[in-house]
């Protein structure tokens, strides 16, 4: 049986759900470890008597056991676990839309939601509205035109701007909008989306989740069942469950993903406050900052479950102020690619929130498909860098910042930028 104890005064605290919740020694060997279960079909007791699974494409034992441990994490049913978080952001979308209707989006958005929205959904007949999500006003006019799904990412992938979102919340009630928030950057232990109002927490497990550049997946967490039931219909009917091996070791981050959380946070808000003090660079983006402009909003929205700290996990972004690389005229796109090529300890790559340090020149990587104009109307600079602090010592993290920026500073030519986005890699 799942791990069900509770104290005779409280629940069980967030680390010990995080370690327990629907998990339990096996019957047969006592193993401690959920078993990896890779069957494929699953005997039925009798015509017309299903067991708890029939086929994986439809469920699997060890997803179950993943889902019912992140659904504990937020006092929620099971969540819905899919291959990537995509997959889980696309099934969401057309669980709750379908052709002619509109979805409202934050318009500082991952790239990919912005490609599946532009470019596979909006030729289906779902129409997509980019909306300032932190501007309350701006919502409420844009709910008038009642959408079926206002989608809100907070912290904004890569800018971190903020969205209030137990205010965002009322505001959809009022209007009948369910409400969906991808609570991946800050996950159930510094934000829980549904006590605060939200429809849909909505998680790429692959970042914090799991958290050592192991597997890709998903999860869609809700408290209507009627709205999970149908979110398993559509990914049984599209075939986007998870892979039992990926849940399997999702649920071993699992287990260490409080003290992870707080460690990428603790070690984040060290390197914003050298990058904020270092005179190569003009602007640094944390929530953690008090020149961060949202910064009362960040202390009382990001909370640790179990501490009450104030917490805001481990990406920074940043811009480098573009008149210190001679020649480059470019908005510091220049700029941005110099200090990608020379860093040593970070990694230049596109995933976030695992243990090691990953730096990411957006313009040219995760938001390559996003018109530059719209970038630009965003904040997202050409010269934006997205870096996720990892666990290495965050002296050394910050070390390596400082011998890059001092390369970037020198002011030698850069050599011609043309055509990088296409020559990196994009997810």
């Amino acid at each position: 049986m799942p791990y069900s104890w509770t104290s005779p005064a409280r629940a069980p605290q967030f680390s010990t759900r995080a370690i327990r919740a629907g998990r339990a020694p096996e019957i047969d060997s006592g193993a401690l470890t959920p078993s990896i279960c890779l069957s494929t079909t699953f005997a039925q007791a009798d015509i017309g008597v299903p067991g708890a699974h029939t086929y994986a494409r439809a469920s699997n034992p060890t997803v179950a056991t993943l889902e019912a441990a992140l659904g504990a994490l937020e006092d929620a049913p099971p969540s819905v676990c899919f291959a990537t978080g995509m997959a889980a952001t696309t099934t969401l979308i057309l669980a709750t839309a379908a052709a002619g209707d509109a979805v409202l989006v934050s318009e500082v958005v991952y790239g990919g939601t912005a490609r599946l929205l532009e470019r596979v959904l909006a030729p289906l007949g779902v129409r997509a509205t980019f909306v300032d999500t932190s501007d309350l006003r701006a919502v409420s006019a844009a709910l008038r035109s009642k959408p079926k799904l206002l989608f809100v990412e907070t912290p904004a992938n890569p800018t971190l701007r903020l969205t209030d979102v137990a205010a965002v919340a009322d505001l959809a009630r009022e209007a009948g909008v369910l409400l969906a928030v991808d609570n991946t950057f800050l996950t159930p232990l510094l934000m829980r989306p549904l006590d605060l109002g939200a429809d849909v927490a909505l998680y790429s497990t692959t970042k914090y989740i799991e958290g050592h550049n192991a597997t890709v997946g998903g999860a869609i967490s809700a408290r209507d069942p009627a709205l999970l039931e149908r979110v398993r219909f559509l990914r049984k009917t599209l075939g986007n469950i998870q892979a039992p091996f990926s849940a399997w070791l999702t649920l071993r981050g699992l287990d260490t993903l409080a003290l992870r959380l707080r460690a990428h946070s603790r070690h984040a808000q060290q390197v914003a406050e050298f990058l904020a003090a270092h005179p190569a660079v003009a602007r640094v983006h944390y929530p953690g900052l008090a020149s961060f402009p949202q910064a009362e909003l960040a202390r009382s929205q990001h909370r640790d479950a179990e501490t009450g700290e104030a917490l805001h996990s481990g990406v920074v972004s940043f811009e480098l102020r573009a008149d210190l690389v001679r020649g480059a005229s470019d908005g510091g796109f220049a700029a941005g690619v110099r200090l990608a090529r020379a860093v040593r300890l970070a990694t230049l790559a596109e995933n976030l929130g695992c243990t090691q340090t990953l730096l990411t020149h957006p313009a040219s990587m995760t938001h390559a498909d996003v018109p530059q104009a719209r970038r630009h109307a965003t904040g997202i600079s050409d010269g934006l860098i997205r870096l996720s602090i990892g666990l290495e010592h965050p002296r050394d993290v910050i070390d390596d910042l400082a011998q890059a920026l001092a390369q970037v500073a020198v002011g030698d030519e850069v050599e011609t930028t043309a055509g990088i986005g296409e020559a990196v890699a994009r997810d």
